[in-house]
C-alpha cells in the first residue's frame, strides 16, 4: 500500500534495494569497487533504510 500511496517511499525502497545489490555484488567480487566507494554505498543504503522505516512508523502510528 505505501509503494502506491507514497512515492518518496517507493524511491527510497527502489534505491535501498539497488545498493544492497550492488554492495553483494561488491562484496563477492562480481562488482569492482574501491572499498571508500563501498563504505559509501552502505552508509547511503543505512540511511536509505533508516528513512524507510521512520516512513513506515509514522505511517502506522495515528496522529494527535
Amino acid at each position: 500500500a505505501m509503494m502506491k500511496a507514497n512515492i518518496e517511499f517507493r524511491r527510497l525502497f527502489l534505491r535501498h534495494r539497488e545498493l544492497d545489490s550492488k554492495v553483494h555484488d561488491a562484496e563477492i567480487g562480481v562488482l569492482p569497487m574501491d572499498g571508500t566507494t563501498l563504505n559509501g554505498m552502505k552508509r547511503e543504503k543505512l540511511v536509505a533504510k533508516e528513512r524507510l522505516l521512520r516512513m513506515w512508523q509514522d505511517a502506522r502510528v495515528p496522529a494527535h
